[in-house]
């Protein structure tokens, strides 16, 4: 069994919680494009703002069940006993304005889907041009949002879309893959990170 002190040194975030390191390893800042997928990921970073990540990675699995798997059809669908539902809910983080901008954002979805596009052309056509991009070094060169995520989350407000700010739409930008802000030091970056099983071994 790899030793835990090799596996948990060095990462961008999550060092020492095996479901934060999970994330950190096997999603963060790998390409999303599936339609659900992508809906979900919005909708946590919206639930995020204000938490820490890991409380939002934690109630993770009684998100989705609230959620009906984040389908957007289904979401869209939601009505006021949902919402009071939801609102009793401790499993979730049982904030109204969140909660509603989720469903809303579904019907927004739905809605896109019938005009004949996708949350997935939507969001990658703002992809940056990195080709000549550093990678950070520190958390101190990761903006906060930049012009391409100022420009999504206008596109997004305009589709019907609510709780996606610069901010928001940036992070979820880098959650979907959009963007690749690993550290230049982390093992991602390196080709040192641990496999699934190495996870299940330390967890």
């Amino acid at each position: 069994m790899t030793s835990p002190d090799v596996l948990r040194t060095g990462r961008c975030f999550g060092d020492g919680n095996p479901v934060y390191e999970q994330y950190h390893d096997e999603e963060w800042g790998r390409p999303v494009h599936e339609e659900n997928a992508l809906y979900e990921r919005f909708a946590l970073e919206a639930f995020q703002s204000g938490l820490a990540w890991i409380t939002i990675l934690r109630k993770r699995p009684a998100f989705r069940t609230a959620f009906a798997d984040f389908d957007p059809e289904v979401v869209a669908a939601f009505g006021d006993e949902d919402v009071a539902r939801l609102m009793a809910d401790a499993g979730i983080v049982r904030n109204r304005a969140k909660i509603e901008a989720t469903i809303a954002n579904g019907r927004a979805l739905r809605a896109l889907h019938a005009s004949g596009r996708t949350l997935d052309q939507v969001l990658w056509s703002h992809a940056p041009d990195r080709s000549a991009h550093v990678r950070p070094a520190t958390w101190a060169d990761v903006p906060a949002q930049t012009p391409e995520s100022r420009a999504l989350a206008r596109e997004l407000k305009v589709l019907g879309f609510r709780f996606v700010g610069p901010v928001t739409a940036y992070a979820a930008m880098q959650a979907c893959g959009v963007v690749d802000d690993h550290l230049s030091t982390c093992p991602v970056v390196r080709g040192g990170v641990p496999t699934a099983d190495a996870h299940r071994a330390v967890s």
